[in-house]
């Protein structure tokens, strides 16, 4: 029994083995024990906040803490009477001004202001929370070390070692990166000077092909030359054979001597090609060499062909092609004027000309202007026949003023005009009426062009930004292909029905397909300002004249710009655009008229006009003198 004291009061109380022994009679007056509720599920551990939303949290709190005046993190935070922080200065240059709370325009003067310094406190430890995650541990080092840390020379000791062997290890890895680049430079490199050289081995041997392929060609013109010559020796009369072998060494003189001054009078010309052929030789360089490849990849492509197949001459035909090219290039330098049509008072607007076409045989052509008239001329007359004014055999008179004509390449006598109103018209020339009249057109029309592989069909453009295709047996447009801007030249696919080019003021050139008009099949870009014509060379090459001074040849087929022609000058106006299969003609707004070789990107020929706006000067090309 022991004792316990309660206020003082010492009261017994019993240790557990001082307990008296139940006995069985209290035992069984005891209610039955209950076995004890089982314990409360502890809760889930729960997870350390992820980095993400750590930093949601810090973005949150540094809202918080920004200055509702300056919205930039609290300096110097002064406590507001109705609860708001704001920096110090910013609070005070408020109040100047005005006299209530910048949050709850509660009336507010100098006096109600205090200094927060629990605020400025937790900012401190924010700033330096954030210098810390942001400062590298190098800095928390050279911190550490600058404000006195005791660290023992063992320690530095092995700090030391740690970094040298870091450092090593670092220059190591960046040695070998270094290496690593400098080789994968090196490999692409010999890759690209050998595929370079493989490359040139072969255009090398193209050119190895040609020479043997041209001197051959060169003998044999040689021989048939010197065999006819010999022919015509032999047929001549022979008096006798000392006067024959006397006459025979005379006569081989002077065939000798007459192919000297042959030799003589062809040297100048033979010159002035070579010194063009050198002056334009990359171009030309260029295109025999993509000629030869071009043939050299259809011989690959058809397998039933031998890939070393000749032509009758013994030339490849990619030779074949650049010799026509190189001679046609070699064979004009200069314009000569044969003809001038006069159009009355040069000086009047009314005489303006927009549009020159010829028919299908170039034995008439038609002009159409602001005049609105066509008139329609016969070449020979204008060029044999020398007049002061030149009278048209045809002339039709219109209600606005005409933008474009389109000879029908098959019916000569019909011819298709585009107006300012937007109208189509089909006229008949032996009637001198119009045949059909299309006005779908909402604004004026600068463009319409006949198929030469379907006659009744022609297409136009217009300002309403839309492409009309037009049936001549019917009296509304077949297709319509709305685009997004202004429409200035359209013009059929010499060789195709269906393939549309389109010039416009979007800078682009829109190549269609009339069989799928969803979206077009090509669209050449390059031009910096409108395209103001579009015309075929041939069924593959396109070309095209804008304002930007510049004129672009493009390959349709494979969807390829080729060349680039400089030289005239072309910033606000139409000056007109014409081709043939090697040569791109167009004018300038310096009066000249420029001529291009398809090959060269430089200007080929070129005349001085300064009547050419209101004028017709009929130009000729003019070979070498």
């Amino acid at each position: 029994m022991g004792e316990s004291s309660i206020g003082g009061a010492l009261v017994p109380t019993a240790t557990k083995s001082e307990q008296p022994p139940s006995s069985p009679e209290s035992t069984a007056s005891l209610p039955p024990q209950t076995a004890p509720f089982p314990p409360p599920p502890s809760p889930p551990p729960q997870e350390p906040p992820s980095l993400a939303e750590k930093e949601a949290a810090e973005a949150d709190m540094d809202k918080d803490t920004l200055c509702p005046i300056c919205m930039q993190i609290i300096k110097d935070a002064f406590l507001t009477a109705c609860g708001h922080s704001f920096c110090y200065m910013c609070i005070l240059t408020h109040l100047r001004n005005k006299s209530d709370c910048p949050c709850c325009s509660h009336f507010l003067t100098d006096n109600h202001i205090f200094p927060n310094f629990l605020l400025n406190k937790l900012l401190k430890k924010t700033s330096a929370r954030q210098l810390a995650r942001t400062t590298s541990p190098v800095k928390h080092l050279c911190q550490a070390v600058q404000q006195g840390c005791e660290v023992s020379v063992k320690e530095l000791d092995g700090l030391l070692s740690l970094l040298v062997d870091n450092k090593r290890k670092m220059e190591q890895e960046e040695a070998e990166t270094n290496m690593r680049t400098l080789l994968d430079f090196l490999n692409c490199l010999r890759k690209q000077k050998l595929e370079e050289l493989n490359e040139i081995q072969t255009d090398l041997q193209y050119v190895k092909e040609d020479i043997t392929a041209v001197e051959k060609r060169s003998i044999e013109l040689y021989r048939a030359n010197l065999q006819g010559w010999m022919d015509s020796a032999s047929s001549q009369n022979k008096v006798d054979v000392k006067a024959q072998s006397g006459s025979q060494g005379f006569r081989s003189k002077d065939a000798y001597r007459g192919s000297d001054s042959a030799y003589d009078t062809n040297s100048g010309l033979a010159v002035a090609r070579k010194r063009r052929v050198h002056a334009q030789f990359n171009d030309l360089q260029q295109y025999y060499l993509q000629k030869r490849r071009h043939w050299t990849k259809q011989f690959h492509k058809q397998e039933d062909k031998d890939p070393n197949a000749t032509n009758r001459d013994g030339y490849n035909p990619g030779l074949e092609d650049f010799q026509s090219v190189l001679t046609t290039f070699t064979r004009y330098s200069r314009l000569r004027v044969i003809a001038e049509l006069n159009h009355g008072d040069i000086f009047h607007s009314a005489n303006i000309v927009l549009s020159i076409e010829f028919d299908c045989d170039d034995e008439l052509f038609a002009t159409a202007g602001v005049s609105r008239r066509i008139k329609v001329f016969e070449f020979s007359s204008a060029v044999n026949e020398p007049a002061d004014v030149h009278c048209p055999v045809v002339e039709m008179s219109t209600r606005s003023k005409l933008t474009c004509l389109s000879w029908n390449k098959y019916t000569r006598n019909h011819i298709a005009s585009s107006d300012y109103d937007g109208i189509v018209t089909v006229w008949d020339i032996t009637t001198q009426q119009s045949l059909m009249e299309y006005e779908d057109h909402e604004k004026r029309a600068w463009s319409v062009d006949f198929s030469r592989t379907e006659p009744s069909m022609l297409v136009s453009g217009s300002d309403d930004c839309k492409v009309k295709v037009w049936c001549t047996k019917q009296e509304a447009s077949v297709l319509n292909i709305d685009m997004k801007a202004n429409i200035c030249s359209v013009k059929y696919n010499p060789g195709s029905s269906v393939h549309v080019a389109v010039g416009s003021v979007d800078h682009h050139i829109h190549y269609y397909d009339l069989r799928n008009i969803s979206q077009p099949l090509y669209v050449f870009g390059g031009h910096k300002k409108a395209v103001s014509y579009v015309k075929f060379l041939s069924n593959n090459e396109l070309a095209s004249a804008s304002t930007d001074s510049t004129l672009r040849l493009w390959d349709v087929k494979e969807n390829l710009p080729l060349r680039t022609f400089r030289g005239h000058t072309n910033e606000k106006n139409f000056v007109g655009l014409a081709v043939n299969n090697e040569y791109i003609a167009c004018g300038s707004e310096t009066n000249e008229v420029f001529v291009y070789h398809k090959v060269s990107s430089h200007m080929g020929i070129w005349y001085f006009c300064i009547k050419s706006m209101y004028n017709l000067v009929t130009l000729t090309l003019a070979g070498h003198l």
